[in-house]
């Protein structure tokens, strides 16, 4: 048996000369995310982003098995 997780990280865009500022400032959380994860024994298993207005969301899935 399977034990899943998602994780949405919302990240907004902002008016700046720095076109990876997105990338720059999500880098840290990501990792920081996928370590306390893995941590408990789960597994990234997918990923998945969307954007809404000047929001970008990033999907986590994980998984473990119990």
């Amino acid at each position: 048996m399977k034990d899943y997780k998602v994780e949405v990280l919302i990240y907004y865009s902002k008016i700046t000369l720095d076109s990876e500022h997105i990338a720059k400032k999500s880098k840290e959380e990501i990792q920081q995310k996928l370590d306390e994860y893995s941590k408990n024994g789960y597994k990234l298993t997918s990923t998945n982003s969307t954007n809404f207005g000047l929001a970008i969301y990033i999907y986590l899935f994980f998984e473990k098995d119990v």
